[in-house]
């Protein structure tokens, strides 16, 4: 029975054993489950763009500029008649006023002379009118408002004395463009109003150069550049702080190669009582009329410096032969009187009015036109 006892121990053992070295076998062969997949990340989408056919390159067609058209000079004082209301409210309405009443005694004359200095005619030239209008009054037995105001009117164009010449000598000679010098003392508004006048030239059918001769201030060149660009016309430019001689000569020149008919000058506005100023504005007078003489030196003031702008224009008239003065801001002023007062004093004509900030608010001074917008009356 001992060996029996042995022999199952022994192989008890055996099958142990060879059960160990089975096991790690069947370990192995066991089947690994399939790692999981990655899916790449996705690279980020670049816009392409699509391939065009190779045909021929197309230029981008430029902006059409759009010029604009100057208003027709003729009539333009009618037009703008209600832009001299604040004139009319003095001159008009104050002395129509004074003349309708039923007795006009030595206090009824003399409210209508002082209404007259007061709206800046002067005294002379007051006295003139008034002296005249009371001894036609009295020869003539004139009693109604009608007939009282048909007579201030007459007086008042007289003074204005529309014998003058009051066109704009524009129009080319020998194959030279007219040349226009625009000067005037600073704060007149000179170089919107030599803007103006581009449009006015334009407007009656001349083709214009504009030569930006104040080279003091650097906003003055782009600002004429502005207003010549509306209407097509060419300006010519120098530097900043350059000679403002050369440029007007450079202009001229470049009017003359043009072919067109005026040249427009903007001067750099000063004060009449510099004399290094007054003197380099005499300078371009002298370096333009190496191409040939001024046709027109226009002077530009400002109607609402009243008494002060005779002064102004008399110095001004000693350094440049003026020809003619644009009287600016007349909208703005209750002293219409003051181109009687010009007229008289310098012998220079009043050719433009500016009445209002629109590009085509100057216009050609006729007399009896503003004395009718003056006084209410019907042209």
């Amino acid at each position: 029975m001992q060996w029996y006892a042995y022999l199952l121990i022994v192989l008890a053992v055996l099958v142990i054993a060879g059960l160990g070295l089975v096991a790690p076998r069947l370990r192995r062969r066991r089947p690994v489950p399939p790692a999981p997949e990655r899916v790449p990340e996705a690279a980020p989408q670049v816009p392409v763009a699509p391939v065009e056919e190779a045909g021929p390159a197309v230029e981008e067609a430029a902006p059409q500029v759009v010029l604009e058209q100057p208003e027709p000079t003729a009539g333009r004082l009618v037009r703008l008649r209600a832009r001299l209301s604040r004139s009319q409210s003095l001159l008009g309405r104050g002395l129509l006023a004074v003349l309708a009443r039923d007795r006009l005694d030595d206090e009824a004359w003399e409210e209508i002379e002082e209404a007259l200095i007061t709206a800046d005619v002067g005294v002379d030239a007051t006295r003139e009118i008034v002296e005249r209008l009371r001894e036609r009054t009295r020869v003539l037995g004139t009693r109604t408002a009608t007939e009282l105001r048909t007579l201030l009117t007459e007086e008042l164009v007289a003074a204005l004395d529309p014998k003058l010449d009051r066109s704009l000598k524009a129009t080319p000679t020998d194959g030279k463009p007219a040349v226009l010098l625009v000067v005037g003392v600073n704060g007149s508004g000179k170089t919107t109003t030599c803007g103006k006048i581009a449009r006015v030239l334009i407007a009656d059918g001349h083709s214009v150069v504009l030569g930006a001769a104040d080279t003091f201030r650097a906003a003055a060149a782009e600002q004429l550049a502005t207003w010549a660009g509306r209407v097509g016309a060419e300006v010519v430019r120098g530097k900043e702080g350059g000679d403002p001689a050369a440029v007007a000569f450079d202009a001229v020149r470049r009017g003359t190669e043009a072919g067109v008919d005026t040249v427009l000058i903007d001067t750099a506005g000063r004060l009449q009582n510099k004399v290094g100023l007054m003197d380099e504005l005499g300078k371009v007078k002298r370096v333009v009329e190496k191409h040939g003489p001024i046709d027109e030196t226009l002077l530009v003031l400002d109607a609402t410096t009243g008494q002060n702008g005779l002064e102004q224009a008399r110095v001004f008239t000693e350094v440049c032969d003026v020809t003619g003065v644009v009287l600016t801001k007349l909208d703005g002023t209750a002293k219409g009187g003051i181109i009687i007062a010009v007229q008289r004093r310098l012998g220079i004509p009043v050719k433009l009015v500016g009445l209002g900030e629109g590009p085509d608010d100057l216009a050609p001074f006729d007399p009896a036109q503003f004395v009718d917008a003056l006084l209410g009356t019907d042209a």
